[in-house]
């Protein structure tokens, strides 16, 4: 890096008395957001984001002088017009395709519109000023594409605080260690620390985006601070506003992500950002994204061997509620003869929740032919899920239109659904602050305040209970639990996506299914809930743990990154340790959750997905992600053809609905769908299966499931039992005892007693 270039501003020594004026900046009302620190992180972020928008309505700043700094208002890739700084609040909505969308503040933005699409500057002498900028995307602080080796900083408070942990929404554990804490922190609290990071080529830096420490028990985060650029790590050229050095206004709490966008682009390959002024009760913690574009450099080998390139020609962007519409009406218009469009019911707000499904003959059950779901979004601030659900239905009709003869195969031998969205209010609050300012939560629950994947009924309990007491198999079952009828009572708290849910479940015999989510990178499967009470985590297994594991083990393990040894820890979970996947309850103990209700209320075997460190990237992350989990999602699909399969017919040939299909050695059953076919996942081995159905007599076979894909055909006939044909004649007869008319009684009872003399 001998070569300098000649960047925005000039030369000054570290301090000078103009810059420590930067440390008064800030410093007022810093009180406002304050956090109990005791709170959950969720409620934390929910209680400071109306906090702030109390204070902001309180301050009234002035109208024609627009602010530098930005709390949540604008989507990713789109230049959407700026509502009242820190309020969380857009007056006006840009779609992804840059179609305006009217609101009711539209009027007052459009006086704006120069102030919106630019970025403006904050002097320490309290000046503003604006420029055209091009916003360019995140650089991977979050998503990890940025390595620990990139970052640096002055000092250190302990390696738990180190620069590596100063990446935008990384979580802190609840009980914080010295390994994985929430944010760098600096070991000393003055003006002299810095955080670093390397683009590690020649870069076009555009905008910084802080957020305070993660932490239940802290109060952390950084008012103001400056920027620095350099070439060689060495000459350092800090930011200015004239002959001032420019003052960043940065967090007021420390969960909302605050976004400044540079007066103007700065080229250079380090950035640092200097705190100046920080939260007076707290210390020198902060949270990092930076925004740039690498500089054209083919003969950067690092940049090459990093680049994840897709060669499927698909919609790579963030769909809106409509957009989501449109485009599965448009997969629906080319593949008409393979999808259908349907919803399952509506969101809180009145939102129909789209499915699609994909099969050779859309809209019935084959006999014979095993159903799949995958769902996504039921928390709706965690999009990626939505976009690989939409990327995978676009791709899925495009390889079945090029005669591609895997996807051809499993269209033809599968009934599969895809629902993108479960929670579309969510999404949508998620969506209008955008990628890098939606936090960690917001959009999470639905619209009157539930998390949907969390809100099912806690059979595990009933179940427990009911073992505990010996009451399997002659008062209940070890599967099909029915759902307590407190929970289906209008005044439960139960979201109306749930029960929308619970009723698709119901409908359709359902073998495997994947519900999608975001945060982390890991597979989990039930049980959910740990079977000692007031235990947070420990191993809970199903009695088809091994089932479980290996399905597991099928996604994690075609997954880019999951089960990689060398990958980074995205927050504060080593899953590659255990190949990528875990038992729920030995991961964080949760009642009520979406996988447990589904194998203990209906035959389903359901696992959570856990896609991405970031649980909404930029869109220009998403062919990469679409990369990382294209296979996994296929094969997934294809292990509902794991196991056995058949039919349970009576003497007639007739299918018997609701018969119990049990494997020796497993205590959990199943049961046959309304045709009398069935589904059993079971890994590779021999097993004494058994089909037993009430009124019918008890038939027993060895099935045995090789390692070759497809299940192994396992029917069964079951004639009626004697009891059962009597009490069929019954019926007839209103359950009465044949009797004969009172006058051939009398009769009869006559001649008896003649005889009898």
């Amino acid at each position: 890096m001998g070569r300098r270039r000649v960047m925005a501003g000039q030369r000054l020594g570290l301090l000078t008395p103009l810059a420590l004026l930067g440390l008064l900046v800030g410093l007022a009302d810093l009180s406002h957001g304050f956090a109990g620190e005791d709170e959950d992180y969720y409620m934390q972020e929910l209680l400071t984001r109306e906090q702030l928008n109390q204070v902001r309505v309180q301050e009234k700043p002035a109208a024609s002088t627009p602010d530098m700094h930005e709390q949540p208002s604008q989507s990713p890739t789109k230049k959407a017009p700026k509502g009242d700084a820190g309020s969380g609040r857009q007056t006006g909505k840009t779609t992804a395709d840059g179609k305006t969308v009217k609101t009711p503040n539209k009027k007052a933005e459009k006086s704006k519109k120069s102030a919106a699409k630019s970025a403006t500057g904050t002097s320490d002498g309290g000046r503003q000023y604006n420029s055209m900028n091009e916003e360019c995307p995140p650089m991977g602080l979050e998503t990890l594409r940025i390595d620990d080796f990139q970052l640096h900083a002055s000092t250190t408070k302990r390696y738990g605080l180190g620069a590596h942990r100063g990446r935008l929404n990384i979580q802190a554990g609840i009980y914080e260690d010295d390994l994985y804490d929430g944010a760098w922190c600096a070991g000393i609290d003055d003006p002299l620390q810095w955080f670093e990071v390397d683009a590690r080529r020649l870069t076009k830096f555009t905008g910084v985006i802080t957020q305070g420490r993660s932490s239940l028990w802290s109060s952390d985060w950084v008012t103001s601070y400056k920027v620095m650029v350099s070439n060689d790590s060495h000459t350092w050229i800090t930011l200015k506003n004239g002959s001032k050095d420019l003052i960043f206004i940065g967090n007021r709490e420390k969960e909302i992500p605050v976004r400044n966008m540079l007066p103007e682009p700065v080229v250079g390959r380090y950035i640092r950002v200097n705190p100046r002024s920080w939260f007076h009760s707290g210390s020198v913690c902060m949270r990092v994204e930076i925004l740039g574009c690498p500089m054209p450099d083919p003969n950067n080998y690092y940049h090459r061997r990093n680049e994840v390139i897709t060669t499927d020609n698909l919609d790579f962007r963030h769909h809106s509620y409509k957009e989501m519409r449109q485009l599965m009406k448009v997969v629906n218009e080319m593949c008409p003869n393979i999808t259908r469009i349907y919803n399952i019911g509506k969101s809180h707000s009145g939102l129909k929740l789209y499915a699609i499904e994909i099969s050779d003959n859309p809209g019935e059950h084959e006999v014979g032919e095993p159903e799949f779901r995958y769902t996504a979004g039921s928390h709706g601030n965690e999009v990626l899920g939505r976009e690989l659900l939409l990327l995978l239905m676009q791709f899925m009709c495009l390889e079945y239109r090029s005669g591609n003869q895997r996807i051809r195969h499993l269209v033809a031998e599968t009934r599969i659904h895809l629902l993108p969205s479960l929670n579309p209010d969510g999404y949508e609050k998620a969506f209008e602050a955008g990628s890098e300012l939606s936090g960690w939560s917001l959009g999470r629950w639905s619209n009157d305040g539930i998390d949907i994947h969390h809100n099912f009924p806690d059979l595990n309990s009933i179940l427990w209970e009911g073992e505990a007491k010996k009451w399997i198999p002659r008062k209940m079952f070890n599967h099909h639990v029915p759902v307590p009828e407190w929970y289906l009572s209008k005044n439960a708290s139960v979201a109306v996506e749930t029960r929308a849910l619970i009723a698709w479940m119901e409908k359709i015999p359902f073998v495997l299914g994947g519900n999608i989510q975001g945060g982390e990178l890991v597979v989990t499967f039930p049980y959910d809930k740990t079977r000692s009470q007031g235990v947070a985590r420990e191993q809970t297994p199903t009695p088809d743990d091994h089932v479980f594991r290996w399905l597991a083990f099928s996604y994690a393990s075609t997954h880019r990154l999951m089960t990689a040894a060398n990958r980074r820890v995205c927050h504060t979970e080593d899953f590659a340790k255990e190949d990528g996947t875990i038992n729920g309850a030995s991961w964080h103990t949760a009642a009520g959750s979406m996988n447990d209700f589904s194998y203990l209320h209906t035959n389903c075997f359901e696992f959570s997905m856990y896609v991405g460190c970031d649980k909404f990237p930029h869109e220009s992350e998403l062919p990469e992600e679409w990369e990382n989990n294209r296979e996994s999602l296929l094969v997934f699909m294809e292990q509902v053809h794991r196991g056995i399969k058949g039919v349970v017919r009576d003497l007639q040939g007739r299918g018997i609905a609701n018969a119990i299909v049990s494997v020796q050695g497993i205590g959990h059953d199943i049961r046959t769908a309304s045709d009398g076919d069935y589904w059993r996942l079971l890994n590779p081995g021999e097993y004494r299966v058994t089909a037993k159905a009430e009124g019918y007599s008890i038939t027993s076979k060895k099935c045995e499931v090789g390692y070759e894909m497809g299940a192994t055909s396992c029917n069964f006939i079951i004639g009626r039992t004697n009891l059962s044909r009597i009490k069929e004649i019954m019926e007839k007869f209103n359950k009465r005892p044949i009797r004969l008319p009172v006058s051939q009684l009398q009769a009869r009872r006559t001649r008896e007693m003649r005889l009898g003399t």
